[in-house]
């Protein structure tokens, strides 16, 4: 019995597979338009974007808003371990720890300098924070990168009753070197015990699909981190934007485990 051929748009998403792997479309080049694709395969406009479906669930493409499609850039995924480091309870992902981690995989990690604002929290973040109404909070924001790439987008949201009881660096727009949590402990007295993160993942909203270059039906992970104090009240609270395409995870349950790069590389999968 002969075997039954393959439906029109997966040779034509197969064609274009074989010019992306063989370097005949280059990572980051935008794909021929719509028109000059259904030229070339002499197809229908569905066909042409059945294939074009198809390219992007297998993650080689990507559409912009207002651009077109383009071959999705090839990166070397970085893995965050977000538990708390063992000697300084700080958690992996976030400020110095961040800067740790990227420069002992042997990569490049930088950062925007922080915008700073006062504002009325979002319900959210308001929720979180436990902040009552009228409350009002400074928030810092960073973009980061690894290697000159958008890696997250990160905000802490801080109580303004920090700033009444002294901690006015949280005010300036430039980095604490010594870090927010230890800056606190040193200047009110606010300790940080432990934290808390809730992981979810999403569409990527207009803004992270400039900034990461994505596609609009990409998928972010964000975490929401909730550190408390020393009466267990929430002191601060971190967003962190990650697009999928470039971040994986660790988290680490007990103690005295080996050290992740004993584990599979980034991106392969278990067997």
């Amino acid at each position: 019995m002969a075997q039954q051929q393959q439906p029109m748009y997966q040779q034509i998403a197969e064609d274009l597979r074989k010019q992306i792997d063989t370097e005949v479309l280059k990572r980051g080049s935008q794909l021929p338009t719509e028109l000059e694709l259904r030229e070339r395969y002499d197809a229908s406009r569905n066909t042409i974007r059945d294939a074009i479906k198809r390219l992007i669930s297998q993650g080689l493409v990507e559409t912009r808003p207002g651009q077109g499609t383009f071959v999705t850039s090839k990166v070397d995924p970085f893995v965050t371990v977000i538990t708390a480091d063992a000697n300084t309870g700080f958690g992996g992902g976030e400020g110095a720890a961040y800067l740790s981690q990227v420069s002992a995989g042997h990569r490049r990690p930088s950062a925007t300098v922080p915008k700073v604002e006062v504002q009325a929290p979002p319900e959210p973040i308001a929720k979180r924070l436990r902040a009552g109404p009228g409350a009002q909070v400074v928030s810092r924001h960073q973009e980061r990168y690894i290697d000159g790439i958008p890696w997250s987008l990160q905000t802490s949201f801080y109580p303004m009753d920090f700033i009444v009881k002294g901690a006015t660096r949280l005010l300036m727009a430039e980095d604490i070197p010594e870090g927010a949590v230890r800056y606190l402990a040193d200047t009110v007295g606010v300790r940080q015990i432990g934290y808390r993160d809730w992981i979810t993942a999403r569409l990527a909203d207009d803004n992270e699909q400039r900034f990461f270059g994505i596609g609009h039906d990409s998928t972010v992970f964000v975490i929401f981190r909730t550190a408390f104090d020393q009466t267990k009240t929430p002191m601060r609270l971190t967003v962190t934007v990650f697009p999928t395409d470039r971040n994986q995870f660790i988290v680490n349950v007990g103690t005295d485990l080996p050290d992740p790069q004993y584990d599979e590389e980034p991106g392969e999968a278990a067997t």
